[in-house]
């Protein structure tokens, strides 16, 4: 996943700092025409969604938190893990979870120009897939 990722980031950065120079603008991310525009715009959809995840965050720990102060009493002295606890473990698993099947789905393409969007896709993906699950487990609680 981290060559995966390299590989995006340097297209990404390719598309920032050369199509610009030649186009004089950003890409249209509305209606890519090349892979490099295509790749750079599934790059920033992934930044977005996981800007996203990072902005849910704070209120999903802060939901943990209060559900620990309301079970406290029922779950001291046992080997439970908090709930912030088991968010955390929950939220490691799944980014190791999430840049494998993403690393896999672009092996499709392995090789090819279109490796990193595909990776960047799926990141995109499975993160706004979490982002869902997150907020649906905030609104429950």
């Amino acid at each position: 996943m981290f060559v995966l990722r390299m590989i995006a980031r340097f297209l990404s950065f390719l598309t920032v700092f050369a199509v610009p120079a030649l186009a004089d603008e950003m890409p249209d991310c509305i209606n890519p025409q090349s892979q490099m525009e295509m790749t750079y715009c599934a790059s920033v959809d992934y930044e977005d969604a996981d800007n996203d995840l990072n902005a849910l965050w704070p209120s999903i720990v802060a939901a943990a938190k209060a559900n620990d102060e309301y079970v406290a009493e029922q779950v001291e002295g046992t080997d439970v893990p908090t709930t912030l606890e088991a968010l955390r473990t929950a939220q490691r698993a799944w980014i190791k979870f999430r840049d494998a099947q993403c690393e896999y789905e672009a092996y499709e393409v392995f090789g090819g120009t279109a490796q990193p969007m595909v990776g960047s896709l799926c990141l995109a993906r499975l993160t706004r897939e979490r982002i869902e699950v997150l907020s649906q487990g905030l609104h429950s609680r």
